[in-house]
């Protein structure tokens, strides 16, 4: 596979004209045995960190060592794609025992980090990153970017590690006695009840719209594998909760996107956030779970989900709205899609939405921010049925009984192999993990999240994408 990684051309020989403090070993060149090549890779990438830490801390660097500590960055990740185009499969086989062990992305990540030293960044530089503003990051981001896009570009290993990611969590499994005994737990950023064979799944992050952040996403991911687990529901309901900002007070929004102070404070991550999205919760509001024991008639697939949009679906929140079996609005509520606000990509939308509301308006929708309230005719693209605030309820429950019915799931498995294969989805998010780890830590990102910190500041607007229109 030969992907490209986020840098210029790197070239064996450093460049004269950036000066000797800039002097980056050549990168190596691989031949494909892999023991030798890995201790290739960490003697090239322990030159290159020795030349970093030879430059004076980055707050401090006169505008030619940041020139510098670029150019060595640059190298050291052109190295680390070219030893993963030969042996990721390798690697990946090493992390996962043969493939025999399903390994969660975080920890694969993780696991990388310590069998590679210099391929993917350490726990412990992670956690450092989580604590300056995004701005500050190191970039290890991106390493972990080329790591995922390797991976996920190799059908095999991206086959098993998309399997791996619809298993349920270790926490849902140890949380699922109490939740079939009680039908209800509080997860903190999320809720779920289960009343008779449906489970309402609640997102709880009021004070910032219902905007998602890593605990949201963790959460989530969470209740919907308790629904899924529990043999007793049969449809699951998505919805936010009641906010407490004042302008929202005692209404209910389904969600607002992601949380841009956290993602401002360097607090949004690319694996647990980014990619754990993706390939956790979303995923599994399509296909439901997976385990190795899955066998012919023990199909996975899923239970029906319906989603009650009220008062607003801003950015994630409509991302995640094009993967439900039934989308309930209120009449009074919107949806949007403002990607180039924050100017990362949104999601997996790319992939789905032109097919939901064709090309043209998907473009006016990420490209230009266009709002799209229930009530108008461009709306019933987005969803199922548009009814009175006061009536989403009953709508949401007549909507449940009839997806309960036995032949549904069969039916979804059929409908999502015809719409979306799961070699679709591996292929995009191969390249999406590449793209999305780039913008996170692009100028204009960083740029645009400085200016909506300082405007929101000036005018005490609330977190999430909603910020501008709230």
């Amino acid at each position: 596979m030969h992907t490209p990684v986020p840098t210029q051309a790197t070239a064996a020989q450093p460049d004269p004209s950036r000066g000797a403090a800039s002097r980056a070993t050549g990168v190596p060149r691989f031949r494909g045995d892999h023991p030798a090549d890995t201790r290739l890779l960490t003697a090239c990438l322990d030159a290159f960190a020795d030349q970093t830490a030879a430059l004076p801390p980055r707050a401090e660097r006169t505008p030619a060592e940041r020139d510098s500590a670029e150019h060595v960055a640059r190298a050291a990740r052109q190295a680390r794609h070219q030893f993963l185009d030969l042996h990721a499969g390798r690697v990946y086989d090493e992390l996962t025992t043969g493939r025999r062990r399903q390994v969660r992305v975080d920890d694969l990540a993780f696991a990388a980090a310590e069998a590679y030293p210099g391929l993917v960044p350490s726990r412990a530089q992670i956690a450092a990153d989580r604590l300056v503003p995004q701005s500050a990051k190191s970039g290890g981001e991106l390493d972990q970017g080329v790591f995922f896009t390797h991976l996920l570009g190799l059908r095999d290993t991206g086959e098993h590690l998309l399997r791996s990611m619809l298993a349920p969590t270790p926490r849902a499994l140890e949380l699922l006695p109490e939740f079939r005994r009680t039908g209800h737990l509080d997860l903190g950023q999320a809720t779920v009840r289960r009343d008779g064979f449906v489970a309402e799944v609640t997102i709880c992050n009021q004070h910032v719209l219902n905007a998602e952040d890593d605990a949201v996403v963790e959460a989530l991911e969470t209740a919907i594998d308790l629904a899924l687990l529990d043999d007793e529901v049969a449809v699951g309901v998505l919805r936010g909760s009641e906010l407490s900002h004042p302008r929202y007070r005692g209404r209910r929004a389904f969600g607002a996107g992601i949380n841009l102070t956290h993602l401002y404070e360097g607090k949004i991550s690319f694996v647990d956030f980014m990619l754990r999205r993706e390939l956790g919760y979303i995923r599994k509001l399509i296909h439901g779970l997976s385990s190795p024991g899955d066998d012919l008639f023990d199909l996975p697939g899923g239970k029906p989900w319906i989603g009650a949009v009220e008062t607003f679906a801003i950015g994630g929140a409509t991302q995640v709205a094009l993967v439900l079996d039934r989308v309930v609005a209120g009449s009074d509520a919107y949806f949007s899609l403002p990607a180039l606000n924050e100017g990362i990509i949104p999601g997996a939308a790319n992939l789905r939405l032109g097919r939901v509301v064709g090309r043209r308006m998907a473009q006016r929708l990420i490209f230009h921010g266009e709002q799209v309230p229930a009530d108008s005719p461009q709306a019933l693209a987005l969803c199922d049925e548009v009814v009175k605030p006061d009536e989403v309820d009953a709508a949401v429950a007549s909507a449940a009984d009839r997806l309960a019915d036995p032949a549904v799931p069969a039916n979804r498995r059929m409908m999502h192999l015809a719409e979306e294969s799961d070699d679709l989805f591996r292929t995009y998010l191969s390249r999406y993990a590449l793209e999305q780890s780039v913008r996170m830590h692009s100028a204009d990102v960083v740029a645009k999240l400085e200016r909506t910190w300082v405007n929101r500041r000036a005018s005490a607007k609330p977190d999430g994408d909603s910020a501008a229109q709230a």
